[in-house]
């Protein structure tokens, strides 16, 4: 086996069995940096190309999932109202293992515990690619918005 063979992730074995193409992109972790930001640099992309994975508990759906521009922030009143909910907010930074099985700077969109609902920000759609945490830090997923967007079920919507 050789030793600089990425290492797939439940989320990259998850889109293989679906049929999905992406490409698997790793970049340098600074543990005191885990921004979207960074990780742009990194790959020498536009920040609006490296989209961030938020998890948010609405008072009437539970949680759900926001994948928004990673310059961005998300905007609490439109993600509760495209998802059915009066009001809205981020999980606490604790719970995100738990909730999802994965921890932050590595959460992906792909191959949660559960199948949460998910909501791509509508700058999603401009683009021809994106990136998206490959479930671990370190690893990016290069995918075309189509490919994920149809693989999570995910609406599209503004939410920043």
């Amino acid at each position: 086996m050789k030793r600089n063979r990425l290492e797939k992730t439940n989320a990259a074995r998850l889109l293989d069995k679906a049929g999905i193409k992406y490409e698997l992109i790793p970049y340098e972790v600074d543990e005191n940096d885990l921004s979207a930001v960074h990780i742009a640099l990194q790959l020498s992309e536009p920040i609006e190309k490296v989209f961030k994975t938020l998890v948010l508990a609405g008072d009437r759906s539970g949680y759900f999932v926001c994948v928004i521009p990673g310059n961005m922030e998300v905007n609490l009143k439109e993600a509760a109202k495209c998802s059915g909910n009066k009001k809205c907010d981020l999980i606490p930074m604790k719970d995100l293992l738990s909730v999802t099985g994965y921890i932050r700077g590595g959460c992906s969109p792909v191959g949660m515990k559960k199948n949460y609902p998910v909501y791509f920000n509508s700058s999603v759609t401009e683009h021809d690619y994106i990136y998206i945490s490959a479930g671990i830090r370190g690893l990016q997923m290069k995918i075309a918005p189509s490919d994920i967007l149809a693989y999570t079920g995910a609406a599209v919507a503004n939410i920043v």
